[in-house]
C-alpha cells in the first residue's frame, strides 16, 4: 500500500473536479479524500495498491472534461490505512 498527497492547480474549482475524483477513486478501489483549498487549488490524498494510486494521480493531471490543469504536485507519505473516499470541506483559516 502507498499514499500520495496531490495538489492540483489551474481552473479546477466549479468544474466537478472533486466529485469526478471521488467517483474515479471509487472505481479504482483507492481510499482517501479530496477538497478545494481557498487558494484555488484542489488537494487529494489517496491510498491503495501502487498501480491503482498511480492511475488516480495520472487522472489528476487532466481532471474532468471542464477542468484546465496547469500543474500537479505529488508528495509521498506514509499510509494511514484509510477506507473509502470522501469529499472534505475547504479548511477554515487556510
Amino acid at each position: 500500500m502507498i499514499r500520495r498527497r496531490v495538489v492540483v492547480s489551474g481552473d479546477v474549482h466549479g468544474v466537478f473536479f472533486r466529485d469526478t475524483c471521488r467517483r474515479t477513486a471509487d472505481g479504482l478501489g483507492v481510499a482517501g479524500w479530496v477538497r478545494n483549498l481557498p487558494d484555488g487549488t484542489v488537494e487529494a490524498v489517496c491510498e491503495g495498491e501502487p498501480e491503482r494510486v498511480q492511475k488516480l494521480v495520472d487522472w489528476a493531471h487532466q481532471g474532468p472534461p471542464l477542468a484546465t490543469v496547469d500543474a500537479v504536485s505529488v508528495r509521498e507519505e506514509e499510509p494511514e490505512g484509510l477506507t473509502g473516499f470522501e469529499i472534505r470541506p475547504t479548511p477554515a483559516g487556510f
